[in-house]
């Protein structure tokens, strides 16, 4: 159980984001200040690198990021600040 909290807290959160001019988000900045490319970011979550983020299979086959469903919308992915 110990590992599991220090895992717990050496994870990640995601700060801030890019968008594309089509609005789609294509990078994203943890709070260490490293900027991850979208898959980079993919592949880390699904490591349990970064914290309040999951990783879901679209109805295309593609794997997407998004934020932890917790009920508060100002911490979705698309609401955090760009950089």
């Amino acid at each position: 159980m110990e590992t599991e909290n220090n895992q717990a807290q050496s994870r990640e959160r995601i700060v801030a984001v890019q968008k594309n001019g089509d609005g789609d988000l294509t990078s994203f900045k943890t709070e260490s200040g490293r900027v991850l490319a979208y898959d980079q970011a993919i592949a880390e979550a699904e490591q349990g690198l970064l914290s309040g983020v999951n990783v879901f299979k679209g109805k295309d086959g593609g794997h997407y990021l998004r934020g932890d469903a917790d009920g508060d919308p100002t911490n979705n992915l698309d609401q955090l600040p760009m950089f």
